[in-house]
């Protein structure tokens, strides 16, 4: 069993409740020099102590557990390999010291955003030419938060239950409420490029023609964050600096509230359980759209009463993920693109079926995957749809509890399709479906030779040697 070291959880634990290390050894009832053992990860954490320490401090005991490790190192592993250094021990880096480890990642975001703004200013085509865009940076935000905000589902499940949520006939009570502060309900036109627009003068919210009624009810309860919960928006988002950032934030904010209001926390999970967690006959149950509902999956991380903590992607043809977020340790790269053998792609050529995959890490970690397109049709005859592949995966540890998992055997690990972060960043050498070289490799290049994996590498591959 692998020991846990919890150093800077406890740390962070102490400070938050601002005691004293004295105080905290008498809570535990061990001694103080036991303590400093555990915060500086000199003693990995025992029983009796983990149990105490959610007893005492009223935390899960997945406060704990290594899945932030995980996700650092792998964004550990981006930074040192966008930068041509070596990767070797980024998982100790990130294990003994996860501020500093936090202070690289973000130092390498912001040398990117710098590099990307240069390249926009000079021309100069051997740089990165994207310019950084706002919707990275709220992408960022909720990622870091592990698309958990406890305030806001706390809000949204009180404010629920106080006008009868969840029903099938959302867009009474929902009409109710904002009526109760004044706002009516208007429309617009298909023909109006808005899909929903609030005037204030005279305090009307318009709804376009375009939308369901599960999409209306969505946008109403949206603006009942805006209208209700300004303090929390303005708490969440007060340490942002960029006006656009913070009011993009702010609206992906106002749609977390909409979606916990719409699936209130204790019902919707319970509910999930009992369906075992079959997406589309929950969709149904509470009259919203298939990724609505894997969106919420995803949030389902609150403490003493967590769901399957699950990954969630929005992808196009193209490949652009335009929508990611994580409650795993799982890791979306920000250097290059995604894997081509990960199921998602696969979901396109089979429009409307759920797709399962069991895949493999390079770590070693197995994930249990499934994907399925949603389609958003035109309104009108000449305009443009959408599609996307929508994917939801975890820890193969938890699949069982979902109803896809049926008929496969997931104790055949050797089955698992080997999937990557990223061709840029992934190790697997000997992948033929690689799409560029791995970063930091030397390439063993042979006039008299050919393999099946497209770029061999070489021996040794140490930074700053012999590289091509």
């Amino acid at each position: 069993m692998e020991k846990t070291f919890a150093g800077p959880r406890l740390r962070q634990l102490i400070a938050d409740r601002r005691l004293s290390q004295v105080d905290v050894a008498r809570l535990l009832e061990i001694s103080p020099s036991y303590l400093n053992q555990l915060l500086h990860n000199q003693r990995p954490l025992t029983v009796p102590v983990l149990l105490r320490l959610t007893e005492v401090f009223g935390v899960d005991a997945g406060f704990f557990a290594g899945d932030d490790t995980t996700r650092l190192t792998a964004e550990l592993r981006d930074a040192f390999a966008d930068l041509g250094a070596p990767t070797g021990e980024v998982g100790e880096l990130a294990r003994h010291f996860p501020d500093s480890a936090r202070a690289i990642t973000l130092l390498h975001h912001r040398y990117r955003q710098a590099t990307e703004q240069l390249a926009s200013l000079s021309g100069d085509r051997e740089l990165p030419t994207a310019t950084p865009m706002p919707h990275e940076e709220v992408r960022t935000f909720f990622y870091r938060h592990k698309n958990h905000f406890a305030v806001l589902d706390q809000a949204a499940e009180k404010l629920a239950g106080l006008i009868g949520l969840p029903s099938a006939r959302a867009l009474e009570p929902l009409t109710r409420r904002l009526a109760h502060h004044g706002i009516r309900i208007g429309t617009l036109p298909e023909t109006d490029a808005h899909l929903h627009r609030f005037d204030t003068g005279p305090n009307v919210l318009h709804l376009s023609e375009r939308l369901d009624a599960g999409q209306q009810a969505f946008r109403l309860a949206g603006h009942l964050a805006f209208t209700e919960h300004e303090q929390e928006l303005s708490a969440l988002t007060a340490e942002i600096a960029n006006p656009e950032v913070r009011a993009l934030t702010r609206i992906g904010l106002s749609s977390y509230f909409a979606a916990a209001l719409l699936l209130p926390y204790g019902d919707f999970l319970a509910t999930s359980e009992r369906f075992r967690y079959d997406v589309e006959r929950l969709a149904r149950h509470y009259g919203v759209g298939f990724e609505t509902v894997c969106h919420r999956l995803s949030t389902l991380q609150r403490p003493r009463a967590r769901g399957v903590p699950f990954s969630f992607i929005r992808v196009d043809r193209a490949g652009n993920m335009s929508k990611h977020q994580s409650a795993s340790g799982f890791h979306f790269t920000r250097t290059g693109g995604t894997c081509p053998l990960w199921s998602i792609y696969e979901a396109f050529a089979a429009p409307g079926q759920v797709l399962r995959q069991i895949a493999v890490m390079p770590d070693g970690r197995h994930y249990f995957w499934i994907a399925r397109t949603v389609i958003h049709r035109p309104h009108r005859y000449g305009a443009t749809g959408k599609t996307f592949v929508i994917g939801l995966g975890c820890e193969l540890r938890h699949a069982g509890r979902l109803v896809y998992s049926a008929g496969l055997d997931l104790s055949d690990r050797v089955a698992a399709v080997p999937i990557g972060p990223g061709c840029r960043t992934c190790a697997r050498d000997d992948c033929a479906q690689r799409a560029v070289p791995q970063v930091g490799k030397r390439l063993a290049i042979e006039e008299s030779s050919g393999r099946l994996a497209p770029y061999p590498v070489a021996p040794e591959t140490t930074f700053g040697r012999g590289r091509q």
